[in-house]
This record gives structure tokens, C-alpha cells and sequence, in this order.
């Protein structure tokens, strides 16, 4: 039997890219395709794949968040995250959001199955490269080196910020997250004391910092 793969990236040309390379693999089978947070909780619930290949900066809901609640709601699903970052923060928070790989973009084709293998059989994958990353990060890393987002922000908090840096408006975000413009504007102010940022511009470049957004 296949191994069903749903991609979840915001990059159209690399999803094409690799869908062709899984679907000539004679194991694997890319069942769905998707191209922000949201969409791919959606999507995951809905047809249920073995694996999900995710990257991090994904435009309405991040990788990472996206993959806790997909973890959550159904943990026979098994993650990857495929991405550009290497830093620390990104690969543990990425496996306290249930994850079970992590690899950055730039790995091998042979390196990848090898890793869609190792997940399928519920172990945890970690390529070489990241692990010197993180040991290396690790070690050096000073003592006030400040939270990331995922440890100063709520999940809540971390869907307004990412929102609010993409440019929707307080209305839009209500609407997004069913919630009210009051709670939103609550939210905002929590985030904003938090951070001790205090306007949006300032925001926006946190937001793509810690790899909520790319706003490309």
C-alpha cells in the first residue's frame, strides 16, 4: 500500500516540483495539494494522509500552529516539516507541536523518502545537517536570548499577529477566527504590551522574523 502525502506549501513551483518526484516513487502517492495554514487542517482532516510534508511560513495559519491542531485532531497523522529555517527555535517548537521530522528545503530527494519511511513507522526523523545546527545553536546560545513567539505569544495571539502583519483588517480577522472586532482588538493590545511593540509596522517585521509570514 502507498504512503498517502498531502504537500502544504505556499510556493506553487515547488509543490509541482516535488508532487512529481513523490508520484514517481514507487511507494508513495501525493493525495492533495495545499497552500496556507488553514487550508491544509482543513484538507488534512478531511482526507486523512499519512504523512504531511509542511513548511513553517504559510500564509493565514502557520506550519507549526497547523500542525499541532492537526496532531490534535486526528494523531495518526504523521508531520514532516520541510523548510528554509534552521534555527533552533523553529525545530523544537516544531516537535512540541507534534511533529515527528524536520528537514530544510535544500536536502536531497533520497533524504526526504528516507525520512517519509522512518516518520510512517511513528520514529521520529531528524537530518544531520539540523542536528549540528540545533547542537551548535544550542551550545552557543546565550542566556538572554529572548522566547520565540511560540513561547511569549498564545496560539490565539499568534493567529491575530499573523493576520494583522499580512495587512487584514480588524473586521477580516474577526471574521477569519469567528470571534468578535472587541475580542481582536484585545488581543491586539495583549500582544502589543507582550512584545513591547507598539505599532504595526514594528509587528510585521516580528512576525516575519519568527517565520509567521513571509508576505510574499
Amino acid at each position: 500500500m502507498k504512503t498517502k502525502i498531502l504537500l502544504a506549501d505556499d510556493h506553487r513551483l515547488f509543490r509541482d516540483g516535488l508532487h512529481r518526484l513523490l508520484d514517481n516513487s514507487e511507494n508513495m502517492t501525493v493525495i492533495a495539494e495545499t497552500s496556507d495554514g488553514a487550508e491544509t487542517v482543513t484538507v488534512a482532516i478531511e482526507k486523512k494522509p499519512d504523512i504531511i510534508l509542511m513548511d513553517i511560513t504559510m500564509p493565514v495559519l502557520n506550519g507549526i500552529d497547523a500542525a499541532r491542531r492537526i496532531v490534535q485532531e486526528n494523531p495518526r497523522i504523521k508531520v514532516i516539516i520541510l523548510s528554509m529555517h534552521s534555527d533552533r527555535r523553529f525545530v523544537l517548537e516544531a516537535f512540541r507541536a507534534g511533529a515527528l521530522g524536520y528537514l530544510l528545503k535544500d536536502c536531497a530527494f533520497d533524504e526526504l523518502t528516507k525520512a517519509i519511511k522512518t516518520v510512517a513507522e511513528d520514529q521520529v526523523y531528524l537530518d544531520g545537517s539540523i542536528a549540528r545546527i540545533v547542537v551548535k545553536d544550542f551550545i552557543s546560545q546565550s542566556a538572554g536570548k529572548p522566547d520565540s513567539v511560540f513561547a511569549v505569544l498564545s496560539v490565539r495571539e499568534r493567529e491575530v499577529l499573523q493576520q494583522m502583519a499580512e495587512g487584514q483588517s480588524t473586521k477580516e480577522i474577526a471574521g477569519h477566527l469567528n470571534i468578535s472586532a472587541k475580542t481582536v482588538e484585545t488581543h491586539r493590545k495583549q500582544i502589543m504590551d507582550k512584545l513591547n511593540i507598539h505599532n504595526i509596522a514594528q509587528l510585521t517585521k516580528y512576525a516575519i522574523r519568527e517565520g509567521l509570514t513571509g508576505l510574499e
